[in-house]
């Protein structure tokens, strides 16, 4: 342990004066500093980094092009080495080259002065009108500001969050309150799930400045992030009433009109967004997505499709055609995302969204090894991206089971709201659980919802703000917390979700990951009903592994860290028995799809609910779902998505390992 961090100590020594030589124009000098510290971290990027600049100053063109793609291998969206890129390719006299590597840096980090400066004088110098209009707002903004701040918003877009967080607030207390500065504090903020106060900050900005319009911008999205879509909605009508006709803010209000139901008034929006600019890629994909929200399959995919054409490379676009679940691609499609895909001008994010689709397209034609690639492939760039630690997770598992003891429950007899309205649908993803939502949902007494964040949410502000490697303060402090207390968090709860309802007695909340939350739900909410949905775990863990999710669900990208979080699950449900007996009734997936009548008919008297036929036909039932699964649950049951991972069985080691003692 001693060696590493006298190891990382001498790296970051040597970083800082391999720095102070390229700023002193000792270019040769700093190349000399990195060389030895690269022999023996071959794979550190800031050494490469400094290298590459090192060897342009010094004439060495070539080399410096070798040692970028030795970077870019290792981490492919990292701007500086974009930008330098662009720089390389200016010198050699390839205007078009350079224009797409500092479009590519500045992707990556929107916080790069000189690349938008070269972008400036790079489009005006092409005819590049609108391009260079873009580069110059953006220039401008960034010119505008204080260094400080400008650093903050490069070491954000960067991953240096608490870096970042603290030049941030020593900026802000050193100079009051600046509107920018507070605005990334509340970006920041976010980006920690500190949402609550990036939500105060925000409201306090557009308070001091109503014509802040990036603030109440920025605003709208955090309230929209906490489900509070009505104070949203009321936000972003503000925003296009100061300022009408500008199309981001017009998305935005139809963003959040889809948000609350007004499905009408969101579709017309978009229809009017995407007749004015008909190839706006993201007008087309967000119209797609509301239209699959509704069920129109055939608008959505024109929708989809139309984004594709707009921008070849456009990931998300052809991820969205294949999680409908139902579409096929055609041999030109696969073709061209082959070569997308492949293309390393190509980001990132557009090239995991289109490993996930291929993998889907060859699944469909039988091509079971080169589908598997690609899924691996995507899955690995996602992970890349992510950093998840699965003894993170892990010990938080473990705390659940140590803090949630019979002792807890006892001391707590009577507390939290008795109102038994919430119907929470637990487990893990691609486990079935929208089929019981929907279930449940066509029946006259119940409401379906949402993936609902309450219960996370307030999972969060029990545990505080802390650091990383801090202790973790929830859910050890639930011991700690009077019966008042606990009625008063089950009530705030019951109160903020009264806005997804429309009178009917009960209502489902199908976040799966409040499976770690069940003892915080019973103190705060005792009366609730839990529903565990299971399915075999190979089946299960690999649809995770084909799913490339919105937002969360970390773990599911390997197939060691699936079976591995599964196991944790299973364990902790069976605490959560075991602790709360009754408490949760376990629905095995592959009962509802060999004996549809008897589960549904258990599922509703566990909840108190007479039987309705309707309830069996669930495919009939016209209502918005908003997650994958949203074409499947519009059809009657089906076997055919039980066994597919069995096509992959030659690939699935890693997970047949980590699951072993569940199987």
């Amino acid at each position: 342990m001693e060696d590493k961090d006298q190891n990382a100590a001498a790296i970051e020594a040597g970083i800082e004066q391999a720095r102070r030589q390229l700023q002193q124009g000792a270019f040769a000098r700093a190349g000399q500093i990195v060389q030895p510290l690269l022999v023996a971290n071959p794979h550190n990027v800031d050494l490469l980094y400094l290298l590459a600049v090192a060897q342009r100053y010094v004439g060495r063109a070539v080399a410096a092009r070798q040692t970028l793609e030795r970077l870019l291998e290792i981490e492919p969206e990292h701007a500086r080495a974009w930008q330098e890129i662009g720089h390389g390719r200016r010198a050699a006299g390839d205007p078009d080259g350079a224009i797409a590597a500092f479009d590519h840096a500045v992707a990556a980090n929107p916080a790069l002065v000189a690349s938008w400066r070269l972008l400036v004088e790079l489009n005006q110098a092409a005819g590049h009108a609108d391009n260079e209009a873009i580069a110059r707002n953006q220039l401008d903004w960034l010119t505008g500001l204080p260094p400080e701040l400008v650093s903050v918003a490069s070491f954000m877009h960067e991953g240096k969050l608490l870096k970042a967080e603290r030049l941030c607030r020593h900026f802000l207390q050193t100079n009051g309150h600046h509107l920018e500065a507070m605005r990334m504090l509340a970006d920041l903020g976010s980006r920690f799930q500190v949402l609550d106060e990036a939500e105060f900050i925000l409201e306090s900005a557009v308070e001091l400045e109503p014509e802040f319009h990036p603030g109440r911008f920025d605003y709208v999205n955090i309230l929209h992030k906490r489900q509070k879509f009505e104070k949203a909605l009321e936000q972003a009508r503000i925003l296009r009433d100061k300022a009408p006709g500008v199309p981001h803010f017009d998305m935005l209000f139809a963003n959040q009109n889809l948000a609350v139901g007004n499905f009408d008034t969101a579709l017309a929006i978009y229809d009017a967004l995407h007749a004015a600019r008909p190839d706006n890629h993201q007008v087309s994909l967000t119209r797609g997505h509301a239209l699959k929200t509704l069920g129109r399959q055939g608008e959505a995919v024109a929708a989809y499709r139309q984004a594709c054409a707009s921008k070849p490379d456009f990931g998300d676009a052809y991820w969205s055609l294949a999680n409908l679940k139902t579409y096929r691609f055609d041999e030109d499609e696969i073709a061209a995302m082959r070569t997308v895909q492949a293309d390393r001008a190509t980001s990132r994010v557009d090239r995991y969204h289109l490993c996930f689709a291929l993998g889907k397209a060859l699944e469909d034609r039988g091509e079971f090894a080169d589908a598997f690639g690609y899924y691996d492939t995507g899955n690995r760039l996602k992970r890349d991206e992510l950093r998840y630690d699965p003894a993170r997770i892990d010990g938080e598992m473990r705390s659940q089971m140590a803090a949630c003891t019979p002792a807890l429950f006892a001391r707590n007899t009577g507390s939290g709201a008795k109102a038994p309205d919430p119907i929470f649908i637990v487990g893990l993803p691609r486990a079935g659980s929208t089929l019981l939502e929907q279930i449940l949902a066509s029946h006259s007494a119940v409401e379906g919802t949402s993936e609902l964040p309450n219960i996370l949410a307030l999972a969060h502000r029990l545990d505080g703000r802390r650091r990383v490697d801090e202790e973790a303060r929830y859910p050890g402090n639930l011991g700690e917390l009077s019966v008042d207390e606990l009625t008063v968090f089950g009530e705030a709860y019951l109160r903020d979700t009264a806005i997804y309802r429309t009178g009917k007695p009960f209502f489902i909340d199908k976040m799966p990951n409040n499976f770690r939350h069940i003892g915080l739900i019973h103190l705060i909410l005792p009366n609730a009903k839990i529903i565990d949905a299971r399915r075999d775990p190979m089946g299960c863990c690999f649809s995770n592994f084909k799913q490339l999710f919105a937002e969360g669900q970390d773990f599911s990208y390997g197939l060691s860290e699936i079976g591995r979080y599964y196991k944790g699950y299973i364990d902790l449900m069976q605490h959560w028995d075991e602790v709360l007996p009754g408490k949760v009734l376990r629905v095995q997936y592959e009962d509802v799809v060999s004996d549809l009548e008897t589960q549904v008919r258990r599922l509703l008297d566990f909840c108190g609910l007479p039987f309705e036929p309707a309830c069996v036909n669930f495919h009939e039932t016209d209502r918005a779902v908003r997650t994958a699964s949203s074409e499947q649950v519009r059809q009657p049951i089906f076997r055919g998505g039980l066994d597919q991972w069995e096509n992959f069985d030659a690939f699935l080691a890693p997970l047949r390992a980590a699951l072993a003692p569940t199987q």
